[in-house]
């Protein structure tokens, strides 16, 4: 206790220098902003406390910014005009080398994709963010429910759920007859409940 009641200045100092590296390491930016923005309030207070105010004023600048930007992110996450999902074909180049490019990251998250799924898959849409690819949609149809094969997002956006944009928000599946959509069962972290769907006990479903 007394290393600690002699040191924990030394420690709230580090400790801040330390997150803020670490936030810079972040691939998804609602993480890093997040992150950041809590090495600047602590290095805030540390500096602050040791009377360094240049560093205090420009702390507080950063903190701020981070916050302009977490707010912007948050209130996107459900905007209709944050994301744009555009079908595309499922022979298109662009399309196989979008999956080229992440094959590894795909695995990791969606461990029984083929892609091979490629010669089943019906409808792929791309999720873009202005002229940026946000994640990718490959469905096969089965009736009237749509079964997803793949619905990957890249590590920089995969805070924001922008899959749903495909599922709920942009109407293309019902414009195509589905009235259902469900979803692949062994996919790590899946965030399906978190935009309507419901379990059946394997897979996640939606009604649309």
């Amino acid at each position: 206790m007394s290393w600690l009641a002699d040191h924990w200045l030394d420690l709230l100092g580090w400790g801040g220098s330390v997150l803020l590296v670490y936030s810079l390491l972040q691939a998804r930016v609602l993480r890093f902003r997040t992150l950041n923005l809590i090495g600047c309030a602590v290095l805030l207070a540390f500096n602050a406390i040791i009377g360094v105010w240049p560093m205090v004023g420009m702390n507080a600048v950063l903190g701020a910014i981070n916050v302009w930007f977490i707010v912007r992110l948050l209130r996107e996450r459900h905007d209709d005009t944050a994301f744009e999902v555009v079908e595309v074909g499922i022979g298109e180049e662009f399309l196989r080398y979008v999956l080229r490019a992440h094959a590894d990251d795909i695995q990791q998250f969606q461990p029984d994709f083929d892609p091979t799924a490629l010669r089943t898959a019906e409808h792929a849409f791309v999720v873009l963010k202005g002229d940026e690819t946000v994640g990718v949609v490959l469905l096969r149809a089965d009736g009237d429910i749509a079964r997803i094969q793949l619905d990957y997002v890249t590590p920089k956006y995969r805070d924001l759920s922008p899959g749903e944009f495909v599922f709920r928000r942009s109407g293309v599946l019902r414009d195509l007859g589905f009235r259902h959509v469900m979803t692949p069962p062994h996919m790590v972290g899946a965030y399906y409940p978190h935009v309507g769907f419901r379990s059946n006990g394997r897979e996640f479903v939606l009604d649309l």
